[in-house]
């Protein structure tokens, strides 16, 4: 592997870090109905388990609802039981067709929660770029033993790699700040 090879392997690997991290804010509640809360959710339907977007078309009809429509019917209990098994707290009303969720106002404690939640998938992020960070700099000390990089290449190499790090360390920052202010606003 060649210095552009491992910059680029973690470059991407803390895109998909980045991208994670933002998949698992949207699925954190604010006080308004968003169909993020509910997509990922996995549903145990046909003898697999999908994700609710896959069995469902989710829209937000009023900023306090989120209406699930099923593509098939027969897959509405299998919806509502893993909406009442996850932990949203949300109770599913099922009318044979279609499944309204009543988002409720969040009160000052569960929005304490909420925030520190944040916090904590923000720093498993940056545990997770650290760890790509490491890996990279394994990798350039490797290239470096093998006579495939100068002492001097490979100290770029792991600045390169410490000043990418930097820029999505930011980056969490900042999506972690926005959804806490999401939380706290609501």
């Amino acid at each position: 592997m060649s210095a552009e090879e491992t910059l680029m392997d973690a470059e991407e690997r803390m895109e998909k870090a980045i991208s994670v991290l933002g998949t698992q804010l949207s699925g954190i509640r604010t006080g308004r109905a968003t169909p993020g809360l509910v997509d990922s959710l996995k549903v145990e339907a046909y003898g697999s388990t999908s994700p609710l977007k896959q069995l469902a078309s989710i829209g937000t009809p009023e900023p306090q609802q989120i209406l699930i429509r099923p593509y098939d019917a027969g897959t509405i209990k299998d919806i509502e039981k893993a909406i009442v098994g996850s932990d949203l707290g949300l109770n599913p009303q099922n009318d044979g067709r279609v499944i309204r969720l009543n988002i409720p106002a969040l009160s000052t404690d569960v929005r304490k929660k909420m925030v520190s939640r944040i916090k904590e998938l923000a720093e498993d992020a940056k545990i997770s770029i650290r760890n790509i960070r490491r890996d990279a700099n394994k990798t350039a000390d490797q290239l470096e033993k093998d006579k495939e990089l100068t002492e001097d290449d490979r100290d770029k190499l792991k600045s390169d790699v410490q000043d990418m790090l930097k820029k999505f360390e930011d980056q969490i920052n900042e999506m972690a700040k926005a959804r806490e202010a999401e939380v706290l606003e609501a």
